[in-house]
């Protein structure tokens, strides 16, 4: 998913930012994105798999996801840096007719937190040039302030 990102007075921050869903639990996941991508050196091979496995059941079950968002950034990130120096934005997704305008809170995540590892090794399937150091974010949506233009 790439929303376009803004701050909260309604400025766009940035025109998009690719962010991912992570289950609660992505230990299993976690564990056969670092496989394909430490398993060869050919890139379309790596995609081709990761693809395959997130086109199987990786989605099929909404309520096994995390609340949180995240989102991976190289280290020294502008855009990193102030997410978190503001301690949040507005995700705004274009599906369709529909818009939505998501807040949300922004936190660094640790290379100790399992999302974060979810993330870096989902990424390195789609990008094998992802650096060993990186910054990932975690954004928790402010579901009481979220909008959907048109309402549902």
């Amino acid at each position: 998913m790439r929303p376009r990102v803004l701050a909260h007075d309604g400025r766009v921050v940035s025109s998009a930012m690719t962010v991912l869903l992570v289950p609660s639990a992505p230990e299993e996941s976690t564990g056969f994105f670092r496989f394909q991508a430490q398993k060869t050196r050919d890139p379309k091979q790596i995609y081709e798999k990761g693809l395959e496995y997130l086109q199987s059941t990786h989605f099929q079950h909404p309520k096994s996801f995390s609340d949180e968002l995240t989102a991976l950034f190289n280290t020294g990130s502008t855009l990193a840096k102030d997410l978190l120096a503001v301690g949040g934005c507005v995700l705004e997704f274009d599906q369709f007719n529909q818009r939505y305008r998501l807040p949300c809170g922004v936190r660094s995540l640790a290379p100790s937190d399992p999302a974060f590892e979810a993330t870096y090794w989902h990424n390195r399937l789609f990008n094998p040039a992802v650096p060993g150091a990186v910054t990932i974010l975690g954004l928790r949506p402010d579901w009481d302030s979220a909008e959907a233009e048109p309402a549902p």
